[in-house]
């Protein structure tokens, strides 16, 4: 009888367990895109770089997206009772460290490139110190 109880008692101690293994899930994916023939350039080639670089950029806004959330900023306005106007904002901020490029590809016209992001290392990173102020206006090549 006190045999049954126990393994009643283990049956139900790993029917507690989780499913995965605890400290997985802290690995982040991201996919950015860009349209190549938007872009900017006096040729072909100059376009696709761009296009590489705004889908870079892509994948890390959803990557920030994923860390620090998005915050929605929504406003609609009323006159005597009828919808007149409405608009929604969003807008992610924060600091991605140590993401990786895994894949960066052409897929018809548009630029794609998957990147990943490890916690653990973002985590690791911000011990390196503080990032520092990037001028919004601050001119660049791109």
């Amino acid at each position: 009888m006190m045999r049954h109880f126990i393994y009643l008692f283990v049956l139900l101690l790993v029917g507690c367990q989780p499913l995965t293994p605890m400290g997985q899930g802290r690995l982040l994916h991201a996919v950015g895109y860009a349209t190549i023939s938007d872009q900017q350039g006096k040729t072909a080639e100059e376009r696709q770089l761009r296009a590489m670089r705004a889908s870079k950029l892509d994948a890390y806004r959803e990557l920030t997206e994923q860390v620090y959330g998005l915050r929605i900023n929504a406003r609609s306005e009323l006159d005597e009772f009828a919808l007149e106007d409405e608009s929604t904002m969003a807008a992610a901020d924060g600091i991605i460290r140590g993401a990786e490029v895994l894949k960066s590809y052409r897929v018809g016209d548009s630029y794609v490139t998957e990147m990943q992001l490890d916690l653990r290392v973002m985590e690791q990173m911000k011990e390196h110190g503080e990032a520092i102020h990037v001028p919004a206006q601050q001119q660049t090549l791109f």
